[in-house]
């Protein structure tokens, strides 16, 4: 039922956890799978190995917080493959900043990471969805981004300013046929987050928040994203689809 070989997948952020997930679910699903990477390049390299044998894969060392490294990936990609079916905005960090002690480079670093690529990719991505009448962007936020987070209001307005970002863009190129949503991830084993699970009374103190009592795996997150880029998601647009075992409940 889920076949993509026509299609032609952006994965930002996608050599290490919750993008690497995706790299692997699109490219089991036959899409052309693009993906951008920063610092991991080892790992970027087993990714393109490891699934090019499945389908065509390739991937681009960017630094998203780079307007014209950005542009420049969307020109290469745009040559060797004519078009871009479906964006997934998922490249990020967090990293804590308390209030007063923050600076405005920490807080404008987690900002410009966050949600101004966010924007950049798909500001450059959309005109060639228009063209084809067809296109998928899909966000990955965060239950911060729903609920705030102490520490790290900054990682949490980034969040939140995505969920904004993803419900305009729904609205505005709907008549275009691209449809614009969101993942919301609660707690992920990834290597962003594991130096603060590990710590076992953290760790336990969050597990008693989740009623499924289990931290999410990457691939639990790039299911929803594979499921909103087909035609199986056809007719969502605008949403948020919370995965965080029912830590959070919002409509």
């Amino acid at each position: 039922m889920i076949n993509l070989k026509s299609k032609v997948v952006l994965i930002t952020g996608g050599s290490r956890g919750i993008g690497a997930s995706c790299v692997k679910y699109f490219a089991i699903a036959g899409a052309s799978v693009v993906f951008t990477y920063n610092n991991s390049k080892a790992q970027a390299e087993k990714l393109v190995k490891r699934y090019s044998r499945l389908t065509k894969v390739r991937a681009y060392k960017v630094d998203v917080a780079s307007d014209d490294e950005i542009r420049k990936c969307i020109d290469e990609i745009k040559k060797e493959f004519g078009r871009i079916d479906v964006l997934v905005n998922n490249a990020g960090i967090w990293k804590e900043g308390k209030i007063g002690k923050m600076t405005l480079a920490q807080w404008e670093e987690t900002l410009r990471v966050n949600l101004t690529s966010a924007f950049l990719f798909s500001s450059y991505v959309v005109p060639l969805m228009k063209k084809n009448r067809f296109g998928r962007i899909i966000n990955i936020s965060s239950t911060a981004g729903q609920r705030g987070e102490a520490r790290y209001s900054h990682y949490a307005a980034s969040k939140g300013g995505m969920i904004s970002f993803t419900k305009s863009l729904a609205e505005e190129l709907a008549e275009y046929n691209i449809l614009v949503n969101s993942v919301a991830p609660g707690w992920v084993w990834t290597d962003m987050s594991i130096p603060a699970l590990s710590d076992k009374k953290s760790f336990e103190s969050e597990i008693k928040e989740i009623p499924l009592k289990r931290i999410a795996q990457p691939d639990d997150i790039a299911g929803p994203v594979l499921f909103l880029a087909t035609d199986l998601a056809k007719h969502i647009t605008g949403e948020v689809i919370n995965v965080n075992g029912g830590s959070v409940m919002c409509g």
